[in-house]
């Protein structure tokens, strides 16, 4: 390795990685590159450079290749070393060398390891859950792109933006990034979340609104030994006057397995699913808001335990849902902006999905540790304040001594604490935009035909 990757290797660990000290030392770092069998030349951009250089771009307001670039000159012209060329094609190359597999790696075990820092006594009913949902984003209008995640088809060719589907699980405590799935849109979310239902560990609790709420949906969580709080499918009938009674609209029913395999499962899958099921169908009132009318929902979950799991205690967890879900997933497109990706493969594109999650799960990693000091309200904790906090942070990290760098460090997590969101119980905001949009025309055709037209 270079001398100058060595510096710029110690700047990122000294800084961006300063967080996950612990959860990601360096020698671990190296020891899944051995494992991926990742090797590399004697070159400025090693894969644990580009790796630190790519989370450092999804963490900037400026998410150019340039700025990330001019930061790692700045940083080995203090050292006394050359500055790399201004031309960005070599960290461009080594983003595309970098391997997808080390960043799909690196994302849930660093969930994992934030887990493992909350008191089990914060756990729902001394279960850990999950949450999961689905989104959309654009991509850049390239040939690649549109091949592999083409747009819609109310566009007309060249006047339109790929876009990739993206199901993530997050961790209901941390907000955490589990694990996530990245496919075209003729792929469903539903089809999604069935393909991560693998990654659920066994006593875990999956959550999800009605899109979800099947028999296939649970009977496949149950294979994994977890159990599933899932919104009752709007298609499916109730009563609650059948069943076994635990409460008023509260009751323990027999679901029978569908006669048609859904498309996406073969006859050997489709077999391994249980004939029948006992559900537990739960009507949850929802904390009333202002103006409105009392909200209802219903439940169905393979928690069959009514003592233990009340309907006092689904109706918070499923109240935490907004938050764990709806809201974590605009922090990831609209706080990190990756509503809209530059990349012009679709390899590059899911590198950076991956490397989105993975800075958000670094944001969650210093929200975690800043929790005890706002006695646990997790909610409370700005992600766009701990972000604009930490990047503020970042040169004095990369450029002090460790005694100074703790100090700062426990400076930044007290500032995170004070800078607490205010309390905003049951808040809700009509979905409309205020500003008008420019008074241009649509784009109705690809952009060299106008073009052409001015020119002629």
């Amino acid at each position: 390795m270079s001398q100058s990757a060595e510096i710029l290797k110690e700047q990122f660990f000294k800084s961006l990685g300063f967080p996950w000290q612990d959860i990601l030392p360096e020698s671990r770092l190296s020891e899944i590159l051995e494992e991926e069998g990742i090797a590399y030349r004697n070159r400025l951009y090693t894969p644990v450079v580009t790796l630190w250089a790519m989370i450092h771009q999804v963490l900037s307001p400026d998410k150019s290749l340039r700025n990330t670039l001019k930061c790692m000159s700045t940083w080995l012209r203090a050292a006394g070393e050359a500055a790399p060329s201004a031309d960005t094609g070599a960290y461009s190359k080594a983003r595309g060398r970098l391997s997808e597999t080390l960043l799909q790696r690196l994302v849930p075990e660093t969930a994992e390891a934030i887990v493992q820092q909350i008191p089990k006594a914060h756990y729902w009913c001394g279960r850990r859950v999950k949450v999961f949902d689905g989104t959309t984003v654009l991509l850049a209008d390239s040939t690649a792109n549109q091949a592999a995640y083409p747009q819609h088809a109310n566009q007309a060719e060249g006047c339109g933006f790929p876009w990739a589907r993206v199901v993530v699980f997050f961790c209901l405590l941390s907000g955490a990034v589990v694990s996530a799935c990245v496919a075209p849109k003729t792929m469903s979310e539903i089809v999604m979340s069935r393909l991560l239902y693998e990654d659920l560990s066994p006593e875990d609790v999956a959550m999800a609104d009605q899109a979800y709420g099947s028999y296939v949906d649970l009977a496949l969580i149950q294979q994994q030994q977890a159990d599933g709080v899932l919104r009752k499918h709007h298609a499916r009938a109730t009563d609650f006057r059948t069943g076994c009674r635990n409460a008023i609209r509260d009751h323990q029913v027999e679901w029978h397995k569908p006669n048609v395999a859904p498309a996406h499962m073969n006859a050997d899958e489709f077999a391994a699913i249980p004939e029948t099921m006992d559900v537990r169908e739960v009507c949850l009132r929802l904390p009333p808001r202002k103006g409105f009318r009392n909200q209802f929902v219903i439940v169905v979950t393979t928690l069959l335990d009514a003592d233990r799991y009340t309907a006092d205690c689904l109706t918070q967890l499923y109240g935490w849902r907004w938050q764990a879900a709806e809201i974590n997933l605009r922090h990831l497109k609209t706080t990190l902006k990756m509503e809209l990706l530059t990349a012009k493969t679709p390899e590059m594109v899911r590198k950076e999905i991956w490397a989105h999650l993975l800075a958000y799960n670094l944001l969650r990693t210093v929200m975690e540790k800043a929790a005890p000091l706002l006695n646990y309200q997790r909610s409370r904790l700005s992600l766009q304040g701990t972000r604009q906090l930490f990047k503020q942070m970042l040169p004095l990290l990369a450029t002090t001594s460790q005694v100074v760098r703790q100090r700062l460090y426990a400076h930044l997590l007290n500032d995170i604490a004070e800078d607490a969101l205010p309390e905003r119980p049951n808040r809700h905001e009509p979905r409309v935009v205020k500003r008008r949009p420019k008074p241009f025309p649509r784009m109705r055709q690809p952009r060299s035909v106008l073009k052409a037209k001015i020119a002629a």
